[in-house]
C-alpha cells in the first residue's frame, strides 16, 4: 500500500519533537514524512538560545542528530516557509514555489515575539530576541553602544538582559506591570527578584509605558514614557511576549480564536479533521501555552494518534517553571497564587539575602497546592512531587521552608525514594520516574548525560535535572556502583578528586591541569573553583595572569561589586579591635571619596560606593594607615568576631579578643570552597554567637570549647562540639586539621554546614578524623596549613605595587572619567545609590 503525505509546517522544538517521536513509533512505514523549515537551520535549542553568547555554536544548540532526517527518509526543505494551505485540493506551496499534496498536516508555526504598537518601534538598534539570527545581528550591533534596554520583565526578558550586559552594555528592564515575571511570581517575590537583579548592575524599571522611541540622525537615543520620563539608549531589545503564528490557519479558513491561535480540541485537531496544530500556535480551551513542555505533550498525542492510539489527549498542562535568570534561582510551580477556594499559604522572605519561598496549601494543611521560591529553587524538584503526585504533608509544613530540626530538612529527607513510580519528572518529555529508572537498571547508565540521551529527561528546559540526578545515583548506590561527582562537563572528577590530583601532581596553573586531566576550555564552574583550589594549595596571588582570568567578578577587583556597579572596600579588623588612629584613617579615606560607611554584624566598617577606578588610590592610603585586605570579596576566611572577655568583662573568664586576633590574623587568607567565618566568645553567655560559625570558640574555666559547622546564613545551624576545655595549643591544631580536611574534601560552593550534613558518621567521624587522626593525614594537614600561613600576602597590597595589575582598575579604557550614570541622593545623613524615580531629581 502506497505510503500517505504527512507535512510538518514548522521546525521548531516542538515540530522537530513530533518527527522525533513519529520515528520512534515507526510511523515512516506508513506515512511520508515532509517538513517545511523557515529558518536557514534544522531545529535546535530554543529554550537555552542565551548560551550563544557564552560561546555555543548553531551547531552545538542543534537539537537534531547529524544524519537523523536522511537515515528516516524525511524530507525536509529548509529555509522555505510553507505560504499555502489549500484545503480542497490538499495542497501545501512554499515560498519557493513548491506544491505539495498532502494527506494529513501538523502546523508547528509556534510563536512570533511582539513588538508594541510604539511610534519609531522600527528603528535602526532595535531588535528582538528569537533567533539565532536576531542574536547575531544584536551583538554586530551592540559593538558600537554604550546602553542597551529590554522591554519586558518576563522569563525572555530577563534572558535578554543577561545577553545585553554580557555584550558590555549598561542594561534596563522596562517593565509595564508592577513587577517582574508578573505571571509566574507575586508581589513579594517580584520586589526580591528586582533587588537581586539590581545588585547586579542592571537598572528595572516597573510601571512604565512607552509612547515613543526615539532617534537623530538615523540613530536610536532615547525612550519616552507615559509618565513624563524618559531614559536614553543605543539599543532596545523587544520581549514583551509573544503573539501565535495563525496567518497560514487563517489563510486557509480554519478556525482561530478571538485574540488569535488556532483552535484545537483535546486530540490537537483543528477546525478540519486532517490538521492538527500544536505547540504555541495552538489555542487549547482558550489558552496558549508559551513553554516548549506542554508543546511536547501535544507532539506526543499527535504521534500516537498517527500511531493508531486513539486514548492520548491533551487535557492541559503543568506550568510549572524552574529557571536560573541572572544566577538567580526562580521557581514557579501549581497553584502559585492561592487561586483555589480556601488555600492558605506559608511563606518566609529574606530581604537581606534575597531568598523568598511561599508554599500553597489546602484548606487543612495536608496537601500542597504550589508555590514560589527565589534566590534558592534547590527543592523545587520534590516540592513539584508533592503537588503532582497529592504527597501527603509532614505534620509541619513549614519544615519544607525552614532549617532542619534535627540534622536533616525535610525535604532532604522525603528524598528520591519516597516519590512513586508514576510521577513525573521530567515534564517538558513526560518521562516519570519508572522510565528513567528502567533505563538506568537495562542500560547500565552511570552518567547524566546518558540518561538524558536515552529518556529525553532534563533535555527540555532543564529544571528537572538535579532530580534525575538523584534518581541516578539512587540506582547505581542500589546496584552497588560508585556513585560519580563530576565538577563540570569539562572534568570527569568531582571536586575533592580533583583537588588531589593538582596537588600530588603539583599542578600550578587551570591550563595544566585542563592539558593533562579534563577537556575543552572550561566555563564558569570549574574556573573559580580550580582558582580556588589552587590558592588554598599553593596561595599565589590571585591577579597573576596565569590565574586572573579565573576569577569571578568580585577576585577580579578585589571588591565586592554593588547594585549601582561600584564597590565596597573593606579592610581587615581582626577581631573587632582597632586603634583610634586607624578608625581616624577609615574616617577620612571615607570623607576624601565620598564613600558610605556601615559597621558590619563582623565588627569591621564597610566602604561603599568606590568607583574601579578609585580602589587603588583608596587601598593605598588604608595599607599606608596599616590596613590589609578583609577578603570580603573572597570565598575565603571573612572575620573572628569577639566579645571584649575577661580584659574588661566582668562575667569573662578568657581572654576573647586576644584569641580572636591571633586566629584571624593565622587564618587570614584562607582561600577555601566558600566564606569562612569563626568568633570567640569569653564566656557561656555567647555574647560573639560562636555556635553559629563555621568554627566557633567558647571559653571555659579550664580552657576553650571549640564548636564546627555551623551556619548563620540563609539556612542557620547550630554547630556541633568537637572538643571541650582544651588549651590554645591543642585548640589551633584541631582548628588547622578542621579547615584543611574540609577545603581538601567539600564539594564547590559549599558552606562547612552543608558538607558536615553529608558527611558520613558525622560529628563522631569528624572527632576520629581531627582528633584521633584516624587517617594517619594530621601532621600533613598541620603542615599544609603552616604552609598557607608563611606564605600568606595582602592581596591589596601586592596589587598597588604591581603596575602590570593596576592596569585592569580603569573604569574606562579611553577616558578618566567616572561613568556619568551614577547618581546618589542623601538618606541619614549619607550617601546612598538612587533608584529610579530619584534620579531625575538628582
Amino acid at each position: 500500500m502506497a505510503k500517505k503525505n504527512l507535512i510538518v509546517i514548522g521546525n521548531g522544538m516542538v515540530g522537530h519533537k513530533f518527527l522525533e517521536l513519529a520515528i520512534a513509533s515507526c510511523a515512516t512505514q506508513k506515512w511520508n514524512l515532509i517538513t517545511f523549515c523557515e529558518e536557514p537551520r534544522v531545529a535546535y535549542d530554543r529554550v537555552n538560545l542565551s548560551s550563544f553568547f557564552s560561546g555555543k555554536t548553531a551547531a552545538d544548540l542543534s537539537l537534531v542528530e547529524p544524519g537523523l532526517y536522511q537515515e528516516n527518509g524525511i524530507q525536509i526543505h529548509i529555509g522555505d516557509k510553507a505560504v499555502a494551505i489549500n484545503r480542497e485540493e490538499k495542497t501545501v506551496t512554499s515560498a519557493n514555489g513548491v506544491t505539495l499534496p498532502y494527506d494529513k498536516i501538523v502546523l508547528a508555526t509556534g510563536s512570533y515575539p511582539f513588538v508594541p504598537p510604539i511610534k519609531g518601534n522600527k528603528a535602526t538598534g532595535t531588535f528582538v530576541y528569537r533567533t539565532i539570527e536576531d542574536l547575531e545581528a544584536m551583538s554586530a550591533y551592540a559593538k558600537n553602544c554604550k546602553v542597551g534596554v529590554v522591554v519586558g520583565g518576563g522569563l525572555l526578558g530577563l534572558e535578554a538582559a543577561n545577553a545585553l550586559q554580557n555584550l558590555g552594555l549598561k542594561t534596563h528592564i522596562v517593565e509595564f506591570a508592577p513587577r517582574l515575571m508578573p505571571v509566574q511570581i507575586d508581589d513579594i517575590g517580584g520586589a526580591i527578584l528586582r533587588n537581586k537583579i539590581e545588585e547586579l548592575g542592571i537598572s528595572v524599571h516597573t510601571n512604565k509605558s512607552t509612547t515613543q522611541i526615539v532617534s537623530e540622525n538615523g540613530k536610536l537615543v532615547k525612550m519616552l514614557f507615559a509618565d513624563g520620563t524618559e531614559l536614553e539608549t543605543d539599543t532596545i531589545v523587544f520581549s514583551a511576549g509573544i503573539r501565535p503564528r495563525d496567518e497560514l490557519a487563517r489563510q486557509c479558513g480554519l478556525t482561530i480564536g478571538e485574540r488569535g491561535g488556532i483552535i484545537i480540541n483535546d486530540y490537537c485537531q483543528t477546525s478540519d479533521p486532517d490538521i492538527y496544530a500544536i505547540g504555541e500556535c495552538a489555542l487549547h480551551q482558550n489558552r496558549i501555552y508559551g513553554l516548549v513542555a506542554p508543546g511536547y505533550t501535544m507532539a506526543g498525542v499527535v504521534a500516537d494518534i498517527f500511531n493508531n492510539i486513539a486514548t492520548s489527549k491533551f487535557t492541559g498542562a503543568d506550568m510549572s517553571t524552574k529557571l536560573k535568570l541572572l544566577g538567580v534561582d526562580v521557581a514557579s510551580f501549581g497553584d502559585a497564587f492561592a487561586r483555589t477556594p480556601d488555600a492558605k499559604e506559608i511563606a518566609i522572605a529574606d530581604n537581606v539575602r534575597g531568598i523568598y519561598k511561599k508554599l500553597v496549601l489546602n484548606e487543612d494543611g495536608t496537601r500542597l497546592l504550589g508555590g514560589i521560591l527565589i534566590g534558592d529553587a534547590s527543592a523545587y524538584g520534590t516540592l513539584l512531587q508533592f503537588v503532582q503526585n497529592g504527597i501527603t504533608l509532614p505534620p509541619h509544613p513549614e519544615d519544607l521552608l525552614m532549617p532542619p530540626r534535627e540534622g536533616k530538612s525535610t525535604v532532604a529527607a522525603m528524598g528520591v525514594e519516597s516519590l512513586p513510580d508514576t510521577a513525573q519528572i521530567c515534564s517538558c518529555n513526560n518521562v516519570s520516574k519508572a522510565q528513567i529508572c528502567t533505563a538506568i537498571r537495562e542500560n547500565k547508565l552511570t552518567d547524566i548525560g546518558s540518561v538524558k540521551k536515552c529518556t529525553k529527561a532534563g533535555t527540555g528546559c532543564g529544571g528537572c535535572v538535579p532530580l534525575v540526578t538523584d534518581i541516578l545515583k539512587s540506582e547505581m548506590k542500589k546496584a552497588g556502583l560508585v556513585v560519580k561527582n563530576h565538577l563540570c562537563e569539562h572534568f570527569p572528577y568531582s571536586r575533592q578528586e580533583l583537588y588531589h590530583l593538582l596537588r600530588f601532581h603539583q599542578i600550578k596553573t587551570f591550563d595544566e591541569l585542563l592539558q593533562h586531566h579534563g577537556k575543552g576550555l572550561g566555563c564558569e564552574i570549574c574556573k573559580p573553583a580550580v582558582a580556588s583550589m589552587l590558592a588554598s594549595t599553593w596561595n599565589d596571588h590571585v591577579l597573576t595572569p596565569t590565574h586572573v582570568s579565573l576569577q569571578d567578578t568580585n577576585d577580579y577587583y578585589l571588591a565586592n561589586i554593588q547594585r549601582d556597579g561600584t564597590y565596597s572596600v573593606v579592610p581587615r579588623v581582626p577581631g573587632g579591635e582597632i586603634t583610634p588612629e586607624k578608625l581616624i584613617a577609615l574616617g577620612e579615606v571615607a570623607k576624601e571619596f565620598n564613600l558610605y560607611t556601615k559597621i558590619t554584624g563582623g565588627q569591621r566598617i564597610d566602604l561603599f560606593g568606590a568607583r574601579v577606578d578609585q580602589l587603588p588610590l583608596i587601598w593605598q592610603k588604608l595599607v599606608d594607615a596599616g590596613f590589609e585586605s578583609g577578603h570580603a570579596y573572597g570565598k575565603a576566611l571573612r572575620t573572628v568576631k569577639s566579645c571584649v572577655g575577661s580584659t574588661w568583662c566582668r562575667f569573662g573568664v578568657q581572654d576573647s579578643v586576644g584569641l580572636a586576633v591571633e586566629l584571624e590574623l593565622r587564618y587570614r587568607g584562607l582561600r577555601s570552597p566558600h566564606k569562612l567565618k569563626s568568633a570567640v566568645s569569653g564566656c557561656t553567655r555567647e555574647c560573639a554567637e560562636a555556635q553559629s560559625k563555621d568554627f566557633g570558640i567558647i571559653a571555659t574555666e579550664k580552657g576553650w570549647n571549640l564548636y564546627v559547622c555551623g551556619n548563620g546564613g540563609m539556612k542557620p545551624q547550630h554547630a556541633q562540639l568537637l572538643a571541650a576545655d582544651i588549651d590554645k595549643e591543642t585548640l589551633i591544631k584541631y582548628i588547622d586539621r578542621f579547615l584543611v580536611f574540609y577545603i581538601r574534601t567539600a564539594d564547590r560552593l559549599e558552606r562547612t554546614a552543608t558538607w558536615f550534613n553529608k558527611l558520613e558518621g558525622g560529628i563522631e567521624y569528624l572527632k576520629q578524623v581531627i582528633i584521633e587522626d584516624s587517617l594517619g593525614i594530621g601532621a600533613e594537614l598541620e603542615a599544609q596549613m603552616e604552609y598557607l600561613v608563611k606564605t600568606y600576602q595582602c592581596e591589596w597590597k601586592a596589587t598597588i605595587e604591581d603596575p602590570e595589575k593596576l592596569q585592569r582598575f580603569r573604569h574606562f579604557v579611553n577616558s578618566d572619567e567616572p561613568d556619568p550614570s551614577l547618581a546618589y541622593v542623601e538618606e541619614r545623613g549619607q550617601k546612598r545609590p538612587a533608584k529610579e524615580h530619584e534620579k531625575a531629581l538628582v
